[in-house]
């Protein structure tokens, strides 16, 4: 399905019981909507109405031009929205990567639109940061930040022979390696896509409130962009019950590696 919202054009996999809880799946870099195929049927099983949304740059019809209209106000202002159209004001959400951080500051900055949180792979945005400022190990996690936000190099590294750039970068994700690398060569979505990481700002993720709100930080231990002094600092930031998952084993793909475990983890929080 498509939802028309903030004046952009979404594409959604929607699924499960109508007039279940909801429950509104948030990707991030350089996934898609796809990513959580292995992770709905078991919500659906249990009950609950997803709806997987191409974000902003991600969808064909939600490309506009510029950095600055990838902004975190702009991709949070997006996520409020899909709860208001999809939702009727209140759901359910799990974000991972980029995805979790617009869920976190979603959760933070409208906390009524959020029933419960489910963040996977990336912490609170005031955790992240303080890690990439101080933290050596962290700084040299997120060094490849540096090339995403150089302009025509990035498009370059990454698109070059086929997308082999790309490729290297899911490398470890599975089988639907191939369904994100397409969905990222089409004509403008690399430059879309990798937007998001021009428009980010560091110091303003430090200003970002805490969390009142059910929430539970899903974290594979493998992870090789996000370590464990960021992930461990999550907890400074929910005032709400909260949960802290650190998945033995798992990279920084975990909708892929572990869905059922995440699924799992979805449902517990959505149950308490």
């Amino acid at each position: 399905m498509r939802i028309d919202v903030r004046g952009l054009t979404f594409e959604v996999t929607e699924g499960g019981p109508p007039g279940g809880p909801v429950v509104i799946l948030l990707h991030g870099f350089p996934l898609n909507r796809h990513g959580w195929a292995g992770v709905t049927p078991h919500l659906h099983a249990a009950g609950l109405r997803t709806y997987a949304v191409d974000q902003r740059g991600y969808s064909p019809g939600a490309r506009p031009s510029g950095v600055e209209a990838y902004t975190a106000a702009e991709c949070v202002a997006d996520a409020a929205a899909f709860v208001d159209e999809l939702a009727g004001g209140s759901a359910h959400i799990v974000g991972h990567d980029f995805g979790s951080l617009v869920g976190w500051q979603l959760a933070a900055a409208h906390p009524s639109r959020v029933r419960t949180l489910t963040a996977v792979s990336v912490p609170h945005p005031a955790a992240f940061a303080q890690a990439i400022l101080t933290d050596p190990d962290q700084q040299r996690r997120s060094s490849y930040i540096e090339l995403f936000r150089t302009v025509g190099k990035a498009e370059h590294v990454l698109s070059r022979d086929g997308g082999a750039g790309l490729r290297k970068v899911l490398d470890g994700v599975g089988p639907r390696l191939d369904v994100y690398a397409a969905a990222l060569l089409e004509p403008g979505a690399l430059t879309a896509t990798l937007n998001w990481y021009r428009a980010l700002v560091v110091e303003d993720l430090v200003k970002v409130g805490p969390v009142a709100r059910p929430t539970t930080f899903v974290w594979g231990e493998r992870d090789i962009a996000v370590g464990p002094l960021a992930a461990g600092l999550a907890a400074d930031h929910v005032t709400g019950d909260y949960r802290f998952l650190p998945l033995p084993d798992v990279d920084h793909w975990v909708t892929d590696a572990a869905p059922e475990v995440l699924a799992r983890a979805i449902l517990e929080r959505v149950a308490a």
